[in-house]
């Protein structure tokens, strides 16, 4: 058993003093406000929390790499390596993310996963997001325009096939030939379909979501921009109740006022914070090779030698940082980061504080640092 005692907790959009008892991996009990002094009864390790932050671990549906290592490398090494940075930086659980490559290279990324999953060194593999291939060359970003092709269904069911179970979300371009019928494919599966390095109108974008496409990865980023008579797919998305979206909140990728415009219109249970980070995260400046591009990043900011933004380096925690200096309720930013994307994931116990729910917890300080984080109620 685990007391995690004088912490402070959200109860809605308000903060409460509490103690969270957790034992054998799950949350037993919470107690609140006149209950706190129960806790003298339980015995087991108790974790004097000094009146900091306690929130749910948070989860990252999109990330790359971290510690100078990138997961399309093909190694357990380099899985592993991001798992502990996102333990270390607030994040309990993780989508191992593609970019777009040969088909080889991708089934060795899902081939060691496979390794992985179950002896994670951190934060626990949630499964594998497929960004790419099926990609728009027009919109392609940092995407490598070599590996970029239109969806093939006997290649996707090849890789469903090798992965097991494990593909949780995959990216498209749904106005490709083949788009829609792989939505169809996909979804037939129970894999979350979502948009980006698309160049698709409005009604293009209507029709993938019709079709069951629910989700917009880095929402705004390689897509077209809002046009009054071309409102195109972000307009769709934003104006959709049904389709939630990515944002990545590092003060580069998107403008305060997009992030705060994008929390007034979805709300908190349709918007999830990622870091869509490449290896440079937690290591800092300087030239990377991501994706088959040379990558250089300078003040924190990844860019391909043309100026286009190539992933970024932002951590889950500092999303929350740069997410409530823009203006976002503290209590938002929290389910942004760990209620919406569990739920967008079909997670049923994992990202709430909440008797009976998983323990994956994190305790941040008032500047946003991780002083401790819980997996499955094991401090790491």
């Amino acid at each position: 058993m685990t007391i995690i005692k004088n912490v402070r907790i959200t109860q809605g959009q308000e903060l409460v003093a509490a103690t969270v008892i957790a034992e054998g991996g799950k949350i037993q009990r919470i107690l609140v406000e006149e209950s706190l002094g129960v806790t003298e009864s339980f015995q087991g390790n108790v974790v004097d929390g000094n009146n900091q932050l306690l929130i749910p671990g948070m989860i990252d549906v999109h990330i790359h790499g971290a510690h100078n290592f990138d997961m399309m490398d093909g190694t357990v090494e380099s899985i592993q390596a991001v798992s502990k940075a996102c333990a270390e930086t607030g994040c309990t659980s993780f989508l191992v993310t593609s970019v777009s490559s040969s088909l080889e290279a991708l089934l060795q990324m899902i081939e060691q996963t496979k390794r992985v999953i179950g002896k994670e060194q951190g934060a626990k593999i949630a499964g594998i997001h497929l960004e790419g291939p099926y990609l728009n060359v027009e919109k392609k970003g940092m995407q490598n325009p070599v590996f970029l092709r239109h969806p093939d269904l006997e290649e996707m069911k090849t890789i469903l096939d090798v992965a097991d179970g494990l593909i949780k979300m995959v990216t498209i371009a749904p106005e490709l030939p083949g788009g829609l019928e792989l939505i169809d494919f996909l979804k037939e599966r129970g894999v979350v379909v979502a948009i980006a390095h698309s160049n698709a109108t409005y009604e293009e974008a209507q029709m993938a979501f019709s079709k069951g496409a629910s989700h917009i990865t880095h929402c705004f980023n390689a897509m077209p921009a809002i046009h009054h008579r071309a409102p195109g797919l972000v307009t769709a998305a934003l104006e959709d109740d049904s389709v939630s979206v990515q944002a990545i909140v590092d003060g580069v990728h998107l403008h305060p006022g997009i992030v705060r415009l994008m929390h007034k219109i979805k709300g908190p249970d349709k918007m999830v914070l990622t870091t869509d980070a490449l290896q440079a995260m937690g290591v800092g400046d300087g030239d990377y090779l991501f994706g088959g591009h040379q990558v250089t990043v300078t003040d924190g900011v990844a860019r391909l030698q043309d100026g286009t933004l190539a992933s970024s380096t932002v951590t889950m925690n500092r999303s929350l940082q740069f997410s409530t200096s823009f203006g976002i309720p503290l209590a938002d930013t929290i389910e942004m980061a760990a209620g919406t994307p569990a739920r967008v994931l079909g997670i049923a116990d994992v990202g709430q504080i909440k008797e009976g729910f998983v323990a994956d917890l994190v305790l941040l300080d008032e500047e946003f640092n991780v002083l401790t984080t819980w997996i499955d109620g094991v401090e790491y």
